[in-house]
C-alpha cells in the first residue's frame, strides 16, 4: 500500500474515527485504525467492538492499493504536529508503515488488516 494525501484530507476523518478507538484494549488491533485504499478512495475504520466508525476521503495519488492497520492515536498526533497544507506520503511494506512529509520521516508498527474485527451490518426493520 502506498499513497499520498494532504494533511487536512487525512486529519478530518482520522479525528472522527480515532474518537471510538480506546487506548487500553485487550486486543492490540483495537487501538489501531484500519486504512483501506481502493482507487483514489481512502477508508479509515475504527472500532471498540460495540461501535464502528468509517471515515472516507480522497487521496492525491495512489501508487499501490491495499489495507493495513496503524496505531490510531500515534498517527493522529503525527498528523496534528505537521504544518498546515503539508502533503503526507504513507507506504506500508513488510509490517511497517513509513510516513513522510517534507523532511520528516516516521516509522509505525502495523498489524495485518485481516486481524481487524468487522461489525456486520444488521438487517432490521421497524415494528
Amino acid at each position: 500500500m502506498k499513497f499520498s494525501i494532504s494533511r487536512e484530507a487525512l486529519l478530518r476523518p482520522l479525528t472522527l474515527v480515532a474518537g471510538v478507538v480506546e487506548r487500553r484494549q485487550t486486543l492490540p488491533v483495537l487501538s489501531n485504525v484500519l486504512i483501506e485504499i481502493e482507487g483514489d478512495q481512502v477508508a479509515l475504520t475504527g472500532t471498540d467492538l460495540e461501535v464502528e466508525l468509517i471515515g472516507r476521503t480522497v487521496a492525491c495519488a495512489v501508487e499501490q492499493e491495499g489495507a493495513a492497520t496503524v496505531p490510531a492515536r500515534k498517527l493522529m498526533d503525527i498528523c496534528k504536529s505537521l504544518p498546515e497544507q503539508a502533503e503526507i506520503q504513507l507506504a506500508v511494506e513488510e509490517g511497517r508503515a513509513v510516513l513522510r512529509s517534507g523532511r520528516s520521516r516516521f516509522t509505525l508498527s502495523t498489524l495485518p488488516a485481516a486481524e481487524f474485527p468487522s461489525i456486520e451490518e444488521a438487517e432490521g426493520g421497524r415494528t
